[in-house]
């Protein structure tokens, strides 16, 4: 008996390894549909093939039948052209992984960077910084007014004055610089969003649906600071775990400084809640209209 199974395993394993890779492939695919605007069309297609393929098995009606079967071809080269904006955003964020990333930012700029948000969020000034990797995100410094500017907290606090010219719109951050102002991010199109999200944190969803760059976004009614990175969206940072956060994800390190690198002292680090509870989850009620000219 343990013998025949033995024999049925290594004859086997390949279709289980098979069924189980499907299994992953079908789940994560699942996952990454959800929300998004072919989820609708890929549930609509995936009803009729399988209709049609039933009443044909069935009933037995060949040409029904056939006509499914010459038809799956170009089905998959039309799944192709449907969803190219979700498969581009789908590779882009593979290619963006963090093992595969190249893109660290400087300990100094991301201590300015962590310096200007505190300062914003204390003014409740609305700001939205899209920090540029590994994938460029030029197209969108085109529609904004070019800078090239040293990174500075006086910078970013005269651009996102609520008074100053250039506050409606994105920053761009690239190699520790300020390369543009007053740009026009894509906005998340994502049905799942929580409802409660202005155009400005959808603003900084939607580029980092796009590209592999972290957007860090400042709410201009409640001073609550966001950070969006790889599709998601985790809100309600204080200054403390704000510093923490923004380190994993630059620096891929946790922040620490001491008193050679930096004069003043931070603050007491506070340990940030899982992922998960912070993502989508707002605790303060911003207003659907936060101004952001998109």
């Amino acid at each position: 008996m343990i013998q025949e199974l033995i024999h049925l395993w290594f004859r086997g394993w390949r279709s289980a390894v098979e069924i189980l890779l499907l299994t992953v492939a079908i789940y994560y695919g699942y996952l990454y549909f959800r929300g998004t605007r072919g989820a609708k069309v890929l549930t609509g297609l995936a009803i009729v093939f399988l209709t049609l393929t039933l009443i044909s098995t069935l009933l037995n009606l060949v040409v029904i039948g056939w006509l499914v079967r010459s038809f799956s071809v170009f089905l998959a080269i039309a799944l192709v052209v449907i969803f190219q904006p979700e498969l581009r955003r789908g590779l882009a964020a593979l290619g963006g992984h963090p093992i595969f990333s190249l893109t660290s930012e400087k300990r100094e700029t991301v201590h300015d960077l962590v310096e200007a948000v505190t300062q914003l969020a204390n003014k409740q000034f609305g700001a939205l910084i899209a920090i540029e990797r590994d994938t460029s995100i030029r197209v969108y410094e085109e529609t904004g007014v070019t800078i090239d500017g040293d990174f500075s907290v006086e910078l970013i606090l005269a651009i996102f004055h609520p008074k100053a010219a250039l506050h409606d719109g994105g920053v761009i951050l690239r190699n520790g610089r300020i390369a543009a102002a007053a740009c026009i991010f894509p906005v998340s199109q994502r049905e799942t969003l929580d409802r409660s999200l202005g155009l400005r944190h959808r603003a900084g969803l939607g580029i980092t649906e796009e590209s592999d760059a972290v957007a860090v976004v400042v709410s201009e009614e409640t001073g609550g600071i966001s950070i969006c990175h790889r599709r998601r969206i985790e809100r309600n940072f204080t200054p403390e775990t704000f510093r923490q956060r923004i380190a994993e994800i630059l620096l891929h390190a946790d922040y620490e400084e001491t008193e050679e690198t930096y004069p003043e002292k931070l603050g007491r680090e506070v340990d940030l809640a899982p992922t998960r509870n912070n993502a989508l989850v707002p605790h303060q009620k911003e207003r659907s209209d936060d101004a952001l000219a998109v």
